[in-house]
């Protein structure tokens, strides 16, 4: 009997585009597959929408405002599945993905083993993405993806993963409540040290929907984020380090914290100083952050975070901008459909 996937949907005031995600579940190729929703306390109509696929196989369990891990431990206690495939409330699958990245599994290979995927980022138009190749796009070792991930700065969103039951078990398969940043980052480092291995299907993949500020990956001025997101870190590092401890890995750490020490500086420099320790502790030593040249000349005038607040928001506004501008489109797009489907029926009648 083929093997039983489950689609983990964690939701939470998702109703404009949850339909979307949906229709991608469950016009998904392989045939065993269960899809849960764990309404995660919304206060719009999230349920009611996602209760309309019920006849295609969607079920909905609801509980209390938990946030994100919450949410998706929710959704895994609920589920069967040999594989998991965990998807966000307003992203796509390609109709293929969980097909193809099964079918890459030879006879030999071990439950351990780690499927991955290419992903595309869009607005609102997904036909206009373009899937994105980087050096994660192969198979490869744990090691060697973690590496790869922190020492160029690089990012696999979570529904390119599809994970067997028994991998998950083996890494704990609970989200950490506690984590306000990065959860799943830190989930799949956990996966992939636990894994055997990482398998790369080229050809499919997911659409991740670009949403703007209120996503849960965008930090802000929130302190709670900024703490977890040194907590993450600091278990990246430790999670790259327990599967080899090398100059190759300590260099790779230093500039993944490199990297991403401008989200504490200047506004928490208690949380910079901490990475410093870090750093030394790795023998070697984090500069300052540095602006970015069109935005370094306001720092004498107006000061540093003046200057970092402008090289955060300025390419902000651009996207917002895009963002609009697709949605329109989109818009547009789907009236003129919406017509053409009145017309048809029109002419059959």
């Amino acid at each position: 009997m083929k093997p039983l996937v489950s689609i983990l949907i964690p939701a939470y005031n998702a109703e404009r585009w949850i339909g979307y995600t949906l229709e991608s579940a469950t016009a998904q190729t392989w045939p065993r597959k269960e899809i849960i929703v764990a309404n995660d306390g919304s206060r719009d109509r999230t349920e009611e929408v996602a209760r309309r696929f019920a006849s295609k196989g969607v079920r909905v369990v609801n509980t209390g405002n938990e946030g994100l891990s919450g949410a998706v431990n929710n959704a895994y206690r609920e589920s069967q599945g040999d594989y998991l495939q965990y998807l966000d409330a307003d992203d796509l699958l390609a109709p293929d993905k969980i097909e193809r990245q099964l079918a890459a599994l030879h006879s030999n290979d071990g439950k351990r083993l780690l499927l991955s995927s290419p992903m595309a980022y869009f607005y609102h138009r997904s036909r206009n993405a373009q899937f994105i190749q980087t050096s994660l796009c192969q198979s490869l070792s744990p090691v060697e993806w973690l590496l790869r991930k922190m020492g160029e700065n690089l990012h696999m969103q979570n529904a390119t993963w599809l994970v067997s039951r028994e991998l998950a078990l083996a890494a704990g398969p609970l989200w950490d409540k506690d984590l306000h940043y990065d959860q799943d980052g830190e989930y799949f480092t956990r996966v992939l040290v636990a894994s055997e291995g990482v398998r790369f299907v080229p050809g499919t993949g997911i659409y991740y929907r670009v949403v703007g500020t209120n996503r849960v990956s965008h930090i802000g001025n929130s302190d709670k984020k900024k703490e977890g997101l040194l907590r993450s870190m600091k278990l990246h590092i430790k999670y790259l380090r327990s599967l080899e401890d090398s100059d190759r890995v300590r260099q790779a750490c230093l500039v993944y914290m490199q990297n991403w020490c401008h989200n504490f500086y200047p506004e928490r420099p208690d949380l910079f100083a901490e990475l410093q320790v870090i750093a030394a502790q790795l023998q070697g030593c984090l500069e300052v952050p540095r602006l970015r040249w069109k935005y370094a000349w306001i720092k004498p005038i107006f000061g540093w975070k003046a200057a970092k607040w402008a090289q955060m928001t300025l390419p902000q506004l651009k996207d917002s901008w895009l963002r609009t501008w697709d949605k329109r489109m989109f818009d547009w797009e789907v009236r003129a459909s919406q017509r053409l489907h009145v017309k048809a029926m029109n002419a059959a009648s």
